[in-house]
């Protein structure tokens, strides 16, 4: 019904930057938050930063300052601008996103299938 499609991933130095990109597609009415997550080997899967409709963010600390999150609404998209990167940076990153399919539809929640950030000299 949904599809999240990432892309951006990739290897880069630290200080580096990367921007990841997440489209949404299928039966979608509206959407209330996007957002990213990554999971690093032997981590749970973290929220690095979120953004609502109305353009509200939410940030984990390790990242502000660094990283941006903005949102197309027209084109479902959201991007992360991930700058100065890290080591500790490194893992899957996720794109997420709650939306409903009709008007009068529950919050709905969809995952993609992850993109590999390296962080690494």
């Amino acid at each position: 019904q949904v599809q999240l499609v990432e892309s951006g991933g990739g290897l880069v130095q630290p200080g580096g930057s990367l921007r990841l990109s997440c489209a949404a597609s299928g039966s979608i009415f509206s959407i209330y938050t996007m957002g990213w997550y990554r999971q690093a080997p032997g981590n749970q899967r973290e929220l690095v930063a979120r953004i609502t409709d109305g353009g509200s963010t939410t940030y984990v600390n390790s990242v502000k300052g660094r990283f941006t999150i903005s949102r197309d609404i027209a084109k479902n998209t959201v991007y992360l601008q991930m700058d100065s990167l890290k080591p500790e940076d490194t893992a899957i990153y996720y794109c997420n996103a709650d939306l409903r399919h009709s008007r009068f539809d529950i919050l709905r929640g969809y995952w993609g299938q992850g993109t590999q950030v390296t962080v690494s000299s």
